[in-house]
């Protein structure tokens, strides 16, 4: 039995649908599946509207972008995340300030991102300039790891409190919501972005999508994406981006995004298994679950409390010799060479946890029998007296 780590879950009308764009010839940028796709996003983030990109990478970058944000500036960016979050603000033009995570979430350490502001910032017409560098802080990108929901409220107060925008790395958190029901684009924030890569919970094959209450935000990233094209002639009024996503891509999202309950609820599902598995270890915890709002759930696995880290690399070996695909967690981005000499926090709690991050398979399409078979052999592997083979 070969159990993959996130593969998607194609069992809806996407074949329908597909043969609907090749019936119609609107298979490239335009199509009736990308007003859809967009629709459906905007309703999903409480928002009145949203554009679809070609990646959630550009997503980010057009988000930013479009706030105006750039060569000089800096992005408040966790060091515990996908190194896409980082590159989406130096594709921006400006440059990270990557800060710590807390424990208890992996989400972004506000009050030490805060102690860093107070300590190595002025005040600026634009947001905050650092002073040793000369750049201007003018962003927050807090990402929802593992499609976790965060504390929304205390990340808007942070940056009205430092004049700073927005814009949320919610790449894994499509159906994720705020606290008390909230929709992501209803909480104050400046834009929220999705990635639907082909490992997410809802995928179009690649693109992403840009969700904000301020509709000339909006606007402003759909035209950027569309070459900066001003009426039915051939001028553009701005150097700008061929980064749209296709008819066929959203064609596929629109089928999956049909299913988005199903398969949140298959995620919880997941993430309990997981749970009760790592509850019967002493050296072993579930990924951290959110106090406030609804997690999307999108990975779920072990973490490892106990002192040799070589324990992980025997488990991830043993589990992919018996056919289930385990991998390393990503490597955070203080530890990346494009960002060696990056402006950076304290990252101690960072550099204690990714190693002992362990996904584990969680397809919404996985069938019970091959949970069992995943959850069974991690117990067998953990020692656990307790497992059922």
């Amino acid at each position: 039995m070969k159990v993959p780590l996130a593969v998607p879950n194609l069992n809806g009308r996407e074949a329908e649908y597909l043969q609907e764009c090749i019936r119609s010839t609107f298979v490239s940028t335009a199509g009736p599946f990308v007003n859809r796709f967009e629709q459906q996003i905007a309703d999903i983030s409480g928002t009145d509207t949203a554009t679809v990109t070609c990646s959630g990478t550009v997503a980010l970058h057009m988000a930013l972008e479009g706030l105006g944000i750039g060569t000089g500036d800096l992005v408040m960016v966790p060091s515990l995340t996908f190194i896409a979050s980082a590159n989406s603000v130096r594709h921006s033009g400006a440059d990270v300030w990557l800060v710590d995570c807390r424990r208890d979430d992996w989400t972004i350490d506000l009050e030490l991102a805060g102690e860093a502001i107070e300590r190595h910032t002025v005040a600026h017409p634009a947001g905050r300039l650092h002073v040793e560098s000369g750049r201007v802080l003018k962003a927050l990108m807090p990402v929802m790891i593992m499609g976790s929901s965060l504390d929304f409220d205390a990340h808007v107060r942070f940056a009205r409190q430092y004049g700073l925008r927005v814009v949320v790395d919610a790449a894994a958190a499509i159906g994720a919501e705020a606290a008390d029901g909230t929709a992501l684009g209803a909480t104050g924030v400046d834009a929220v972005c999705y990635s639907f890569n082909g490992n997410k919970t809802v995928t179009s094959g690649g693109g992403g999508a840009v969700a904000a209450a301020d509709r000339g935000l909006v606007d402003r990233i759909d035209h950027l994406v569309s070459t900066g094209r001003v009426g039915t002639a051939y001028d553009h009024d701005v150097v700008a981006y061929n980064f749209r996503m296709t008819n066929v891509e959203a064609a596929i999202g629109v089928a999956q995004l049909e299913r988005l309950e199903q398969f949140l609820v298959r995620k919880r599902e997941i993430h309990d298994r997981y749970v009760e598995l790592a509850s019967r270890h002493p050296d072993l915890e579930p990924f951290p679950t959110p106090t406030l709002g609804r997690s999307a759930y999108w990975f779920s696995g072990l973490f490892f409390t106990g002192d040799d880290l070589g324990r992980c690399d025997e488990f991830r070996s043993f589990m992919v010799g018996h056919d289930i695909d385990v991998r390393p967690f990503w490597k955070p981005i203080h530890l990346q060479a494009p960002y060696a000499g990056a402006i950076s926090t304290d990252v101690s709690v960072t550099d204690r946890l990714w190693r002992r991050i362990v996904p584990l398979p969680c397809s919404t399409g996985i069938t019970d029998g091959e949970l069992d078979f995943v959850v069974d052999r991690a117990a067998e592997f953990w020692g656990d007296p307790s497992r059922h083979v």
